[in-house]
């Protein structure tokens, strides 16, 4: 800002006056001519100019009221401050002062938005002409800018300093206020559900603790739509088939600092499925082919997406059949006495309708064929709406566009229809550093470079470094996910980690490449396949530790081939009140290398919601255990060590213990379970602050080694105990979602133990990048 000159002036004014002889008033009005027109104080305006805006004849009669008109026009051509028409006898002067040209602009008080902005946005430009009119539309503008960042009380003012040479520097002062936040949502109309609840559902998120941090408490009316179709989606799922919003009332305050949303909602009965049929209305199509792909149960809580479900199955089977245009309609009938719904799948035949091209635009760097891939319908192919909308979908679900639109228009005849797909990209790689804290672990840092649509073909290419106190670790990964053209995901991905005194009096190195393919069995379910090459090295044992473990020191070669099944009810999400996981996994070493074990591992999983879905449940269930072939004995990289598998004890801190060593190492063991039971839920705390409470209970044991004697140097005969010991914990947990990532506060005890194990009664985890 440059400096000021004594004072501000105010904004200008504009002075106009007719000066009539004083002998035209008052009186009859009397007609006037001007045989000459003289202007004057014109400077930067032409002549011409002036004369083409009075637009007054010479030599002719004029009437005062057309004088006044002329004097309109030149004002309203907003080329001067102030205009003059003076009567001379038969001359008209025209006296006027040109508007001053713009020094300079610039912009006092604003540090949210920058002068670089704000100068791109406004229309008046330094040496040009200034006018007011534009000069407050600007302000304006800015204003506008500052309100959709949350900022309605902010105030801009013009303002213009007078200099020398008929200039003027144009400021604009700004007040940018205080964030507009939305202090509370609030609902009416609900009875299933708390305001807690509901308020979870949408986007839109009220004012709290961390509202520096937080940027969805600001109000936004474009998310308004949306928060109504997520609490649409919400109470419908659940069987709320009539829910609807009937208003939404956002209220600011007076102040223009705070707003006050209400949901005006009606939830309506909770309705369940009440019968279920299945017919065909196409002649020499059987019906009972279709029904066995119903998967809507009598009794069931109402569901949209079962229906849809089904009804995706029943079009499936079309296809298989070879039946084209056969259109799954379903007729939904109200009890309202019984509060159920009888449904009806009816096959009907819909139009002869053919796919006649796929067209897309916008993609500039993303290749066409990985759009193409997501359609399962092909150019000559039968219309079918339903899929063209999942296309759209997983599109959209690729995350390589901002916007994805999949659109469909009449084709060269009235039974051919193009599909065009209007993408707008963005970009897809990211950078990112991240820090880790763990309680034994410590501050470990992070970073790594992902792009997910890696020369534009879909394909993932990563590299991830991080160190932290005592493990190091770098890796590769790189997945193609539609290998061969089909729904193949190949993955190669190779990795070094190495650990330094970890818990432990040793090191580790294990260097490990291992490619792999991974296919769909089933809507849940999927199987990988892979191979595995690493070399593992134990070194730097020390003389306190076990001899077991001195003498299970060097490198060794393992070479393993192995698969994963991986079910997840997520994938189709037909229950959005539970979840469902489980995980089968065998790895068989032995083609080639020094290593012969088959390793086998099983998950099980759940997660619900209960009490009005304020509370939600997880419980798991998992297993493993290595068995050897040959003459090979496991050594302490293969079996398995405790990691985070039951809480309340530290890593490597229950297991097979070798009590005569000074430093009594955990030795690990050939076979774990584990047993997992969680709660989590609010503690009275507003959910936007993001602090919840839980309890959590862990049992589990780690057990058996091959070789579990030897003899010392001095001739002592050693036998480790590697009995089945159970352990157990419980404890209390505090969720925090913070601005810098989740943390986790876990305060446990144990309830069952052995004298030797370690335990660890608080651990704080937290994860976050920047």
């Amino acid at each position: 800002m440059t400096r000021k000159l004594g004072k501000r002036a105010v904004a200008l004014m504009t002075a106009l006056a007719i000066t009539v002889p004083a002998g035209l008033a008052p009186g009859p009005v009397l007609a006037l001519v001007f045989n000459d027109i003289r202007i004057e104080g014109n400077a930067q305006v032409e002549d011409g100019t002036i004369l083409s805006a009075l637009n007054l004849p010479r030599g002719q009669d004029v009437s005062p009221g057309e004088v006044n008109d002329a004097l309109q026009r030149l004002q309203n051509t907003g080329l001067f401050e102030t205009v003059e028409l003076i009567p001379e006898g038969g001359q008209l002067v025209v006296r006027v002062s040109e508007y001053p040209i713009v020094n300079q602009i610039s912009f006092e008080g604003n540090r949210r938005v920058d002068d670089a902005r704000l100068a791109e946005i406004v229309q008046s430009r330094a040496r040009r002409v200034y006018q007011p009119s534009q000069a407050i539309q600007d302000a304006q503008t800015i204003a506008q800018v500052y309100a959709a960042e949350g900022r309605l009380s902010a105030r801009v003012d013009p303002r213009i300093i007078r200099r020398s040479g008929n200039r003027v520097d144009l400021v604009f002062e700004i007040r940018e206020g205080a964030v507009t936040e939305i202090e509370r949502i609030s609902f009416t109309g609900n009875r299933a559900f708390s305001d807690r609840r509901l308020r979870d559902v949408l986007q839109t998120k009220q004012a709290g603790i961390l509202r520096t941090f937080i940027r969805r408490d600001t109000f936004a009316p474009e998310r308004i739509p949306l928060d109504e179709q997520l609490l649409t989606d919400f109470y419908r799922s659940r069987g709320y088939a009539d829910f609807r919003v009937q208003a939404v009332a956002p209220e600011i305050a007076r102040e223009r600092d705070a707003f006050f949303i209400t949901f005006n909602i009606q939830e309506g009965p909770r309705y369940r499925f009440g019968r279920v049929d299945t017919v065909s209305e196409i002649p020499g199509v059987d019906a009972s082919l279709f029904a066995e792909q119903n998967r809507v149960r009598r009794g069931a809580v109402y569901n949209p997406s079962d229906i849809d479900t089904t009804i995706r199955r029943m079009e499936t089977v079309a296809i298989q059949q070879g039946l084209d245009f056969v259109s799954i309609e379903p007729r939904i009938s109200r009890n309202p006495s019984s509060q159920t719904l009888d449904l009806t799948f009816a096959l009907t035949r819909g139009e002869r309708i053919f796919v006649e091209r796929i067209d897309i635009e916008g993609n500039t760097t993303t290749l066409d064929q990985v759009v193409r891939r997501q359609f399962n319908t092909v150019e000559g192919d039968p219309f079918n709406p339903r899929e063209i909308r999942n296309s759209a979908e997983r599109i959209r679900a690729l995350g390589y566009f901002a916007d994805a639109q999949v659109e469909t228009r009449q084709g060269s005849s009235p039974d051919q229809v193009i599909v065009g797909v209007a993408v707008e990209e963005q970009p897809t790689g990211s950078l990112s550093f991240g820090a880790s804290y763990g309680v034994n672990s410590g501050v470990g840092l992070n970073a790594s470079l992902t792009e997910r649509n890696f020369l534009g073909r879909g394909q993932t290419l990563g590299l991830q470094i991080s160190t932290a106190d005592g493990d190091r670790a770098a890796g590769i990964n790189f997945v193609e996910p539609f290998f061969l053209g089909r729904d193949l995901r190949f993955g190669f991905a190779a990795s070094y980690n190495e650990t330094d005194d970890l818990n432990s009096d040793y090191d580790t190195r294990i260097i490990r490449i291992q490619p792999s393919i991974e296919f769909p069995v089933s809507e849940n379910g999927r199987v990988e396949l892979r191979y595995r090459i690493s070399e593992e090295k134990l070194d730097n044992v020390t003389t306190d530790s076990s001899l077991l473990l001195q003498e299970e020191a060097g490198t060794r070669l393992t070479s393993a081939i192995g698969y994963t099944y991986n079910w997840d009810s997520r994938r189709t999400g037909l229950d959005p009140l539970t979840a469902y996981r489980f995980r089968f996994a065998q790895d068989f070493a032995g083609a080639g290398g020094d290593t012969k074990t088959v390793t086998t591992t099983a998950l099980a999983g759940v997660e619900s919601t209960a009490w009005r879905q304020n509370v939600t449940l997880r419980g798991e269930v998992e297993a493993g255990a290595i068995y050897t072939y040959g003459d090979y004995s496991t050594w302490i990289l293969d079996r398995f060590r405790t990691g985070n598998r039951i809480r309340g004890f530290e890593p490597n801190g229950y297991g097979p213990r070798d009590l005569v060593a000074e430093n009594q190492d955990a030795i690990g063991g050939n076979y774990y379970w584990a047993a997992r039971a969680e709660a989590q839920f609010p503690i009275g705390l507003p959910e936007e602050y993001g602090i919840q409470g839980g309890l959590f209970a862990d049992v589990g044991s780690l057990w058996g080694l091959d070789d579990t004697s030897y003899v010392t140097p001095g001739g002592v005969p050693v036998t480790i105990d590697d009995d089945m010991y159970v352990r157990a914990a419980v404890g209390a947990s505090i969720f925090w979602t913070t601005p810098i990532g989740p943390l986790r506060f876990n305060f446990s005890q144990t309830i069952r133990k052995e004298d030797y194990d370690e335990e660890q009664n608080f651990d704080l985890t937290i994860q976050t990048t920047f």
